[in-house]
């Protein structure tokens, strides 16, 4: 058990004039954000001190003094983390990374641009479109910070055509647990030059290093979208269509599903009534959501003649083509809104984003929800199709908090050994955090996860960095 040292008054004093008395927040000071992350029934935890660096140098700095004095330092960013990733299990020093939140260069003639950790994705994305340009990965909460996407290889609705945030980070500086400065990657697209450290630190949820600045790659602005919507009687039917979608030769941007209960809750908390109920006397039970981007509207609609036979030959009831400007901003209003009205609905509220092979996800939905009704517990879903990966939650109402806890947890044991039994994983691109550690071991076994934690070892010795958290 790593002895960790006392953060002392004189040690406040000494992150005070590396931040700026300002950028130093203690005792009162301390807002309650700070204590936990966007899942709560992971707990809160107070830290003893938050510090709001503003660059690479002053978080150099602070993990210098921390590191003499085995300070534990937990990294953070916007915090809407999902499994407790960025909360201070240890008390000790919350570094947010905030204030750093440059754009601080663009490179077109090499499509990249470099950025400060604490940019939020909203922004970023704007400002690359601003240059006519296009970066990729779409998490599905926008208001999440570049760093933090960075350190939970976060995916989103586009990966099942251009990848994850692992794709598009080509170089890195981070700062080590010691307070050494590290330059990794560079900015090319191509490299076979021994072990890659820098994609270790990507999705290491702030385990082995804190990320300052990182050079993402862009691509060109596709020219034209279309999102299509796919209506069918019940969710096996819609899944059963997304193995078909993706051998045409269609190229999708995504395709997501969602069931008919999630999306009529979503547009009464929108306003925006664009998914129909039934078709023709046919009540709607799920829905197919598929964008197709590319060169020029004609190009698109030469592809969605493709869809439209998939779709009927799959038993769709229609193909709804959503092409102006304002049909498609509700549309995905409501698709971003699903979270939302979940967390509304419920007064407890435990999640799981497992993946599984794209064609696994009716029987593995139906085992899920089968075993939620078993234990009298609510289950929810919606998530990428095209790519497996499931966002589940199961919903506590009338219950007390322990109760709940004590289903959720029979819930998720169930779900992760059925996850792993049909060749899925842990987790998609929510993470690990410390609310998922058990199940991490179990589904990847002594051995796996044994080289983790002697990795975590290897890159922070002391265990200050983030402790508590993915493994050891």
């Amino acid at each position: 058990m790593t002895r960790y040292g006392e953060l002392t008054a004189e040690l406040i004093q000494q992150l005070e004039s590396i931040v700026g008395a300002d950028n130093c927040l203690t005792d009162n000071a301390i807002g309650d954000d700070y204590t936990h992350d966007e899942m709560p029934i992971y707990g809160s935890y107070v830290p003893q001190a938050v510090c709001l660096p503003a660059s690479t140098e002053e978080v150099a700095a602070v993990m210098r003094l921390c590191s003499e004095h085995s300070i534990p330092v937990t990294v953070r960013g916007a915090g809407t983390g999902l499994v407790g990733g960025c909360v201070p299990l240890f008390g000790g020093v919350v570094l947010c990374t905030m204030r750093m939140d440059g754009i601080l260069e663009y490179d077109k003639e090499n499509l990249t641009v470099r950025v400060q950790p604490g940019v939020r994705l909203c922004d970023l994305i704007d400002d690359v479109a601003a240059h006519g340009l296009f970066y990729p990965p779409d998490p599905g909460e926008k208001t999440g910070s570049i760093g933090g996407n960075v350190v939970t290889n976060a995916g989103g609705m586009r990966a099942v055509k251009y990848g994850t945030t692992r794709d598009y980070v080509l170089a890195a500086t981070v700062v080590l647990p010691s307070g050494e400065v590290l330059e990794l990657g560079r900015a090319v697209t191509k490299t076979s030059s021994g072990y890659s450290l820098l994609h270790l630190v990507i999705g290491s949820e702030g385990t082995l290093a804190i990320v300052t600045e990182i050079t993402l790659k862009l691509v060109p602005k596709p020219e034209a979208s279309t999102s299509f919507i796919m209506p069918f009687a019940d969710i096996d039917a819609a899944i059963a269509s997304v193995p078909f979608i993706r051998l045409a030769g269609l190229d999708p941007q995504s395709i997501e599903f969602m069931e008919r209960d999630i999306v009529v809750d979503a547009e009464e908390h929108t306003g925006n009534q664009v998914f129909p109920g039934d078709v023709d006397g046919e009540a709607v039970g799920a829905y197919i959501l598929v964008t197709l981007d590319g060169s020029d509207e004609d190009e698109i609609f030469q592809r969605a003649e493709k869809l439209a036979e998939i779709a009927e030959e799959a038993g769709a009831f229609d193909v709804l083509v959503i092409d102006q400007p304002s049909e498609k901003e509700a549309v995905w209003q409501v698709r971003d809104a699903l979270l939302t009205v979940i967390e509304h609905d419920a007064d407890l509220l435990d999640e799981m984003d497992v993946v599984v092979p794209p064609n696994k996800i009716p029987g593995f939905l139906g085992y899920v929800y089968g075993v939620g009704a078993e234990l009298g517990l609510r289950i929810r879903s919606f998530g990428h199709a095209g790519d497996g990966n499931l966002h589940i939650y199961c919903v506590g109402n009338g219950m007390d908090e322990e109760q709940f806890k004590q289903k959720a947890a029979a819930v998720m044991e169930q779900a992760y050994a059925k996850c792993s039994e049909l060749g899925g994983q842990v987790s998609g691109e929510h993470g690990i955090g410390h609310a998922k550690k058990a199940y991490l071991r179990e589904s990847v076994g002594d051995t796996a996860y044994e080289l983790m934690t002697g990795i975590k070892k290897v890159f922070d010795p002391q265990g200050i960095l983030n402790p508590g958290k993915v493994c050891g």
